[in-house]
């Protein structure tokens, strides 16, 4: 598995899980300011740019990172945040190992299966997959993802190297997953967030991994779409991390 670090030579480790189809870039941002204070370790994703592996289930891609943490940190690590895909596979951690880390921040995470979805996922890649080297089309797939701007070329060069397999692979598991009854076993304080501009399923599933673990609490940016905590305001996702890490009092700006 490959990785990117930040400050090697702080004792605390904090591992960055990214989202589906982006990369260790839309976590930079975060991994500079946490830098200051802690280890950053950034994998890159199966199936994704400049990874070693394809991408098979969100099950395979747990195992692998806990894996590589109990290889590189005796099985634990300070603290794990997951975006979306990375988010689910950090719930699958947790399910797997409870006491893996000792602070989670979980973020825009579906847990809610979407069964029709899954179902068009694989013949609308197929259709379109033709597209995604087309700079024009990646850029009216970019403005709906609201990422920085300054971030679409990182995007449009990692996009163009999914390869059509991966990209079916992790989409079909990304919209089947489903919480593990073994979660509620898990040891670590939590901050689930989510966007109040995210869809009713995503909302719904943030409520569902509150109850699900017992050291919790879901935090509502109301005016945030998917992913735009830790990719667009990295200060705030820098605060929310540092509240949750201090025992203080948790409240969504934006």
């Amino acid at each position: 598995m490959k990785v990117i670090e930040f400050a090697r030579e702080n004792p605390l480790t904090v591992v960055l899980l990214h989202g589906g189809g982006l990369s260790w870039w839309s976590y930079k941002d975060v991994a500079e300011i946490l830098a200051q204070d802690y280890h950053v370790v950034i994998p890159f994703l199966d199936g994704h740019a400049h990874s070693d592996c394809d991408f098979t289930t969100i099950e395979n891609a747990a195992d692998e990172i806990c894996a590589y943490i109990r290889k590189q940190f005796c099985g634990s690590v300070f603290a794990i945040g997951g975006l979306s895909l990375g988010g689910q596979i950090l719930v699958e951690m947790l399910s797997y190992i409870p006491d893996i880390c000792q602070y989670a921040l979980i973020e825009s995470v579906m847990v809610v299966p979407m069964t029709l979805t899954n179902r068009l996922i694989a013949p609308a890649v197929q259709m379109s997959y033709g597209l995604i080297k087309k700079r024009w089309f990646a850029k009216l797939q970019f403005k709906q993802l609201h990422l920085k701007v300054d971030l679409f070329d990182a995007y449009y060069a990692d996009t163009c190297k999914i390869n059509r397999e991966n990209m079916i692979a992790f989409l079909k598991s990304n919209s089947s997953y489903k919480i593990k009854d073994s979660l509620n076993r898990c040891t670590a304080n939590v901050i689930i967030a989510v966007g109040g501009r995210e869809t009713h399923k995503m909302k719904k599933s943030a409520k569902l991994l509150e109850r699900a673990l017992p050291k919790s609490k879901l935090v509502v940016f109301p005016q945030y779409y998917h992913g735009d905590l830790s990719i667009n305001h990295p200060e705030i996702y820098a605060e929310l991390f540092q509240s949750l890490v201090k025992g203080s009092d948790i409240s969504a700006k934006g």
